[in-house]
């Protein structure tokens, strides 16, 4: 029986680790052991901050519908904001929104008049 080695296998695997580790400081760019230790924690942060870009980006949005509706009215403040529109049936997830306050003022405007027209009533 003719003996195995894993030479091929085991220098794929080594070349997909350094190959995933371009760009990296000092050894940990070409040595193994020590490019596949900094892979896999570049993998733990990336699975970590997808989650943590979703929140970002609804803290952004929620800051920028603020600054425009306040911009609009001064008096209204966001939470009242968001209270008019489910008074009012508006249904607009907060992305839609910071993007109408930034690129559509006028059509941003409109919505905030609705909300108000049913917080005051």
């Amino acid at each position: 029986m003719s003996r195995v080695k894993g030479g091929t296998v085991t220098h794929a695997r080594h070349k997909k680790v350094v190959k995933a580790a371009k760009g990296y400081y000092g050894r940990r760019k070409n040595t193994f052991k020590v490019a596949a230790q900094a892979v896999d924690k570049a993998n733990q942060y990336a699975t970590r901050d997808r989650k943590n870009r979703k929140r970002n980006f609804r803290a952004l949005w929620i800051q920028r519908i603020n600054a425009a509706v306040r911009a609009h009215d001064e008096a209204l403040t966001y939470s009242r904001f968001i209270n008019g529109l489910n008074l009012a049936g508006i249904e607009v997830d907060r992305k839609v929104l910071a993007d109408l306050a930034v690129n559509e003022p006028e059509a941003f405007a409109a919505i905030v008049d609705q909300a108000k027209a049913k917080l005051n009533a």
